[in-house]
């Protein structure tokens, strides 16, 4: 349609038919006032590529410029042109890179070099298998980040507060970071449309203290309700296609739904670790619904998980899922509120296939804890909860949710973040988990170890 329309414009216009001031461009020309919004992010990095996330504040062209530390020869990824459909959003892939190699990089809006006041550089996965043991890296993990903006928030007191949790997260140096969702928090005016979503989106990625955090460490998402639509939404929600998309705009995941599904699913490996990233909102039964089949994965996406869980050889695998998984605690956004018919087939297939090493990375419920849970075959499974990173605090989660399964010692109610570092040779291969307040003071600390 396109193209004919083109052809038609260009007839008439020969004929003098239509004044050329009506002929106009469908794409939009490069803004030559346009730089960084925000970022640059880096989104997935694996051992041959790299995927850099940029945001501009108007049309332009960006590509980025890299180049091996220490070393004179330099790359550039293609070039993109950012649009308005898109909140000017770029994904820039380094193709041309090697395993086990830290670059540096450069964003280049309009051709223009535009600097950061803070180191830009990432490192690609080494090339370990059946020649070291595996790498030690480390993770962070987290959820609820509301960022206020007083016009759309709620009249009184700010819901969020102590940004600079992401200074403290960023000092900490981690390889990866893992939001488990409500990475920002839709307002009234922003769910019903792309404008609004896009809006929401910028505002929270644009945060000051957020901006070295994102240049030098390598992000992953999950969603929960407040990044998907409206408080406690579900898989009814009649915007949730929309919000799919603006959700890949802003992360830089190396999937987005699995088997031709929709929806924020995903897997990716991390030296010797397997992360499942699984979606509790697009396929979620209706809340309110008591005649309607209770499930919050959906059957396709429970049989994949199973299935790829399973398959895994590794010493750990990583499950992140925004509602609480393990918790006894039937309050709010947990499996056991609702769905604990669909937790407990999942732990009885872990215990059935005599799955090792499972370890879920939950969030939402705007208090850190531990739950740990032995099965009839001996194994572990564990169930992280870590929120809130800048929002409200549910400061009597202590003494108010009562969950038989907690770790002793591990709740915090307050703003926190969890720090996962993964060691050891490859058969003895351990898992530290540190939760830090948003000043970086040290909470607690378990190690587990890999059965």
């Amino acid at each position: 349609m396109k193209i004919f329309f083109t052809f038609l414009v260009a007839i008439l216009l020969a004929a003098g038919c239509v004044p050329p001031v009506v002929f106009r461009s469908l794409t939009p020309a490069p803004d030559p006032a346009a730089t960084i919004q925000s970022g640059p992010m880096l989104g997935y990095v694996d051992m041959m590529e790299a995927m850099i996330w940029v945001q501009t504040t108007g049309p332009a062209v960006v590509s980025v410029q890299y180049w091996e530390q220490d070393k004179t020869a330099r790359f550039e990824t293609a070039q993109m042109l950012t649009e308005q459909k898109n909140g000017y959003t770029a994904h820039l892939v380094a193709n041309q890179v090697e395993p086990g190699k830290t670059y540096d990089y450069a964003v280049y809006v309009n051709n223009r070099l535009v600097e950061r006041p803070y180191p830009t550089t990432f490192k690609t996965q080494p090339l370990w298998r059946w020649r070291t043991d595996p790498p030690a890296f480390s993770l962070v993990t987290g959820s609820c980040a509301y960022i206020n903006e007083p016009e759309y928030d709620r009249p009184g007191t700010p819901y969020g507060s102590e940004y600079q949790v992401f200074t403290s997260i960023h000092q900490q140096k981690p390889d990866l970071m893992l939001w488990l969702g409500d990475n920002i928090y839709y307002r009234e005016p922003d769910w019903a449309t792309r404008t609004g979503m896009l809006h929401r989106n910028t505002h929270g990625r644009s945060l000051p203290e957020l901006q070295p955090l994102l240049a030098s460490t390598s992000h992953y998402a999950i969603w929960d309700d407040h990044d998907f639509g409206p408080n406690d939404a579900d898989g009814t929600w009649v915007h949730k296609e929309m919000a799919w998309e603006v959700f890949q705009d802003f992360w830089g995941n190396p999937t987005y739904g699995v088997n031709g599904q929709k929806g924020c699913t995903s897997w990716f490996q991390y030296a010797d670790v397997d992360f499942f990233l699984l979606d509790d909102r697009y396929f979620r039964s209706p809340n309110d619904c008591e005649s309607c089949p209770r499930t919050m994965l959906g059957a396709a996406q429970i049989a994949w998980f199973k299935g790829a869980l399973a398959q895994s050889t590794a010493p750990f695998k990583i499950v992140a899922v925004g509602g609480q998984f393990m918790s006894s605690s039937e309050n709010g956004e947990s499996f056991t509120h609702l769905f604990r018919a669909e937790r407990d087939s999942i732990l009885a297939f872990i215990e059935r296939e005599n799955i090792k090493g499972v370890v879920f990375l939950t969030g939402d419920k705007h208090f850190t804890e531990l739950s740990a849970l032995k099965n009839a075959r001996g194994n572990m499974v564990y169930d992280l909860t870590a929120s809130p990173f800048t929002s409200g605090v549910f400061t009597d989660a202590a003494t108010k949710e009562i969950n038989t399964f907690r770790v002793e010692g591990t709740v915090v109610a307050k703003h926190n973040f969890a720090m996962l570092r993964f060691s050891g040779p490859r058969k003895e291969r351990q898992l530290q988990i540190t939760d830090y307040d948003a000043d970086g003071k040290e909470m607690w600390t378990k190690t587990i170890k890999a059965n």
